[in-house]
């Protein structure tokens, strides 16, 4: 049993809807962590590839994963923050989790950030790759984490002033 219980979600609660491992090391990939029946479809309306797939307006969002190209259209469009990209192909030791990001101001390419997992907890060290910005959208935010940590880390802190990683 997961922790979905406690109001966490975790790999567990996820592991029936996660991609395939071969998908996984074929790049970039949407990670879509709801798991509501609530009316809801965005995500799927922006997919252009038809990789998201959605019954009815209330069933929770799936990922055709042969179809999804990692285009990440639809981590800034879930209301609920609950679409993510993830990337083990980055390098041969660290991999990207692209997440959405609501805070100002934003952070800047190069910054060290900690990376924290799904509770809040910190996990590790994190490095912003890239920043993406969309007029009146939320904004995606790019870390560098450990390969290990790709599936977990799911947010991250900025440093406080001289705050050591």
């Amino acid at each position: 049993m997961g922790r979905l219980h406690e109001g966490v979600i975790s790999v567990e609660d996820l592991k029936d809807i996660l991609p395939p491992k071969e998908r996984l090391e074929k790049g970039p990939v949407a990670i879509i962590e709801c798991i509501e029946s609530i009316p809801c479809d965005p995500c799927s309306l922006v997919c252009k590839q038809g990789a998201i797939i959605k019954p009815s307006i209330s069933t929770p969002p799936r990922v055709d994963y042969d179809k999804c190209i990692g285009c990440g259209a639809c981590v800034p469009i879930c209301p609920g923050l609950a679409i993510f990209m993830v990337d083990y192909t980055y390098s041969e030791d660290k991999g990207l989790v692209y997440l959405p990001y609501e805070f100002t101001p934003l952070p800047e390419k190069g910054e060290e950030v900690i990376a924290l997992n799904r509770e809040g907890k910190e996990v590790g060290m994190a490095e912003v790759v890239k920043v993406i910005t969309y007029p009146d959208k939320t904004s995606v935010v790019c870390i560098a984490v450990d390969k290990d940590l790709v599936m977990e880390v799911r947010f991250f802190r900025r440093k406080e002033n001289g705050e050591k990683g």
